[in-house]
């Protein structure tokens, strides 16, 4: 599976610095993360080397909207006979062809995903029930050993009625909600709240 096209897809992925962060970009991280699973889960697990998989990939590029596009846009500018035969199974492309075609597949894929949260905030909000989260405090080795908390643990806490809103300034990169529904999670940590503010990950379903 080639996923060079969206493994970056988000401002806050995983290639950034993993060290202590402001709440916000946590959840963030964690609401890609969560993203990232649902494109990788629901996709094709032939690989495209394979005749099942590449026909899959093909009908998928052939019959969703904006697969011509995706194709083009990962190399691939075959002639229709051509596109047909590698749908029907007739036809092997070259190595770099079912790259390019792993390519296309999994970057219209990760668009529509992104496109179409809906199933991502279902998921979350299941019902009504919220979705678990685990908060891991500040990593405290760079300060000096008196002036560390002992007591900072982390933190587990089911969430419920922030998704929707989650989800949506997460596409729209809107760090100021991120920012507000992160305050109204560690509200409920009473005396806590702010030894949270900044933590080193977030994890969603823990």
């Amino acid at each position: 599976m080639s996923t060079d096209g969206w493994k970056n897809f988000g401002n806050y992925g995983a290639d950034l610095d993993p060290g202590n962060v402001h709440g916000k970009i946590a959840l963030a991280r964690a609401l890609e993360d969560a993203l990232e699973r649902m494109i990788i889960d629901g996709g094709i697990k032939s690989p495209v080397d394979t005749r099942r998989g590449l026909k899959a990939r093909m009908r998928y590029l052939t019959t969703t909207k904006g697969g011509p596009q995706a194709l083009a846009d990962a190399g691939i500018h075959a002639a229709p006979a051509t596109i047909r035969a590698w749908t029907r199974g007739t036809q092997r492309p070259r190595p770099a062809n079912l790259e390019a075609i792993d390519t296309a597949y999994w970057n219209l894929r990760a668009h529509n995903v992104l496109t179409n949260t809906g199933a991502l905030k279902q998921h979350l909000n299941r019902n009504g029930r919220g979705t678990r989260i685990e908060i891991h405090p500040v990593n405290q080795i760079a300060v000096d050993e008196p002036r560390r908390r002992d007591n900072l643990r982390i933190q587990h806490r089911q969430v419920r009625y922030i998704w929707d809103d989650a989800v949506d300034a997460l596409v729209a990169s809107d760090l100021d909600t991120l920012e507000d529904l992160w305050d109204d999670v560690i509200a409920e940590l009473d005396s806590d709240w702010g030894a949270y503010t900044y933590v080193s990950y977030i994890g969603i379903g823990a």
